[in-house]
């Protein structure tokens, strides 16, 4: 009794795929403005994506040298153990809490 339902199931996701796909096509093929511009934004990502993947094979390596810089700082190259002294900080009252 499980598998016929199963089977059925599974029959009726292939059925609605088909379907879907026959529309897509027919609406594909149509001289139709909307789709005009599917077609449109759809290449434009495509092509944003390939770009993306070849930018980031030309370059990923130098952004990921950039993020994982080595030298004096913290994990990752991220703020050192010791903080620079910055001038702000003093002149609101040597670190004492705000009070209104």
């Amino acid at each position: 009794m499980e598998e016929s339902w199963d089977f059925e199931f599974l029959s009726r996701m292939v059925d609605s795929l088909v379907s879907f796909l026959s529309e897509f096509v027919d609406d594909w093929l149509a001289n139709d403005t909307r789709v005009a511009v599917f077609k449109i934004l759809f290449s434009w990502l495509i092509l944003s994506l390939i770009a993306i993947h070849f930018a980031w094979k030309v370059y990923g390596n130098i952004v990921n040298d950039m993020y994982y810089r080595q030298g004096t700082g913290g994990q990752n190259g991220g703020t050192p153990d010791t903080a620079p002294h910055r001038g702000w900080e003093t002149a609101a009252g040597d670190g004492k809490p705000h009070r209104e």
